[in-house]
């Protein structure tokens, strides 16, 4: 069946609002069962916050729920949802399809990035989008981000694993290309000025719009799909192995190279601050504590 503009902002709009309540929900069921080193931290519980996004002669510029939790598994996790719309600045929406004669823009999706206590955990990011403006497209992807040296490499099987979900989530999707998603995501997560990659990879990918929307959505469900199902296994598996000062020192230099992306190259974070959106929510991808050597 044939579905409007607006039906197709709404499901996907419920859907990222959904996603984000499953993810909320498996989080908080780590932090109940963790034992282990910082165990006498309080155990962690989701705070949610909604928001509404202003903008000058637009009565209604949408908004969203930031979701954060600090607790004794994470240190610092995110899992945000926003639909947001008004008109992008003149000098960005040259940046942006379908903004040639007219600036408007509808934007909605989730965006998550966990930061861990324990530096044998990887942190990770995922992101799923839907963005409208004369045209419309799918977007997003996930990446984890080893902080220790000795787990930062494809043979590890935290990389193997979390590949093979990815993997996973473009399978049987003929409209998704694995092998392209993933150099995507390697070639975007790379920090230049360091000539070093931000972490293992994953999938990355954007404007899709292959024609047939129900298709598109499908395949950026199985992305959020397979994420959820992967990471809180990543999680459970690492987080009981005990942890020095040293691998500690490690873990807080490599978030170092988690703020200098963000703030240099990332497309979401630029996106949220020329648009005007919820700045505790966008900045909220900052590690709680990082170091410099």
């Amino acid at each position: 069946m044939h579905k409007t503009l607006n039906e197709k902002k709404s499901i996907s709009y419920n859907w990222f609002k959904n996603l984000q309540q499953q993810i909320i929900s498996a989080f908080e069921a780590v932090e109940q069962d963790y034992v282990g080193q910082g165990d006498d931290l309080p155990i962690g519980k989701f705070v949610q916050t909604p928001w509404k996004r202003q903008q000058d002669g637009i009565k209604d510029a949408g908004g969203g729920t930031m979701a954060l939790m600090s607790g004794r598994v994470f240190e610092k996790v995110g899992v945000h949802v926003s639909c947001v719309n008004g008109r992008f600045p003149e000098d960005f929406a040259k940046q942006i399809d379908g903004t040639e004669n007219d600036p408007s823009f509808w934007a909605a999706g989730i965006s998550l990035i966990a930061h861990m206590h324990n530096p044998n955990v990887p942190a990770v990011h995922m992101n799923t989008r839907f963005v409208v403006t004369s045209k419309s497209w799918f977007g997003g992807g996930g990446d984890l981000t080893p902080v220790l040296e000795a787990r930062r490499n494809q043979n590890d099987a935290d990389s193997i694993d979390f590949h093979a979900a990815m993997q996973a989530a473009c399978k049987g999707h003929e409209i998704a290309d694995y092998a392209k998603y993933k150099k995507w995501c390697d070639d975007y997560f790379y920090l230049p000025h360091r000539s070093e990659p931000r972490g293992i990879g994953g999938i990355f990918y954007d404007r899709l719009n292959s024609g047939d929307f129900d298709a598109d959505f499908d395949f950026t469900q199985d992305v959020g799909k397979y994420f959820l199902n992967i990471y809180p296994k990543i999680v459970r598996r690492n987080m009981q192995t005990p942890w020095s000062d040293e691998q500690r020192q490690e873990q807080l230099v490599q978030r170092g190279r988690y703020v200098e992306f963000n703030l240099l190259y990332d497309r979401g974070t630029i996106f949220g601050l020329k648009t005007g959106g919820n700045i505790d929510s966008i900045l909220s991808s900052m590690p709680p504590v990082v170091k410099w050597p």
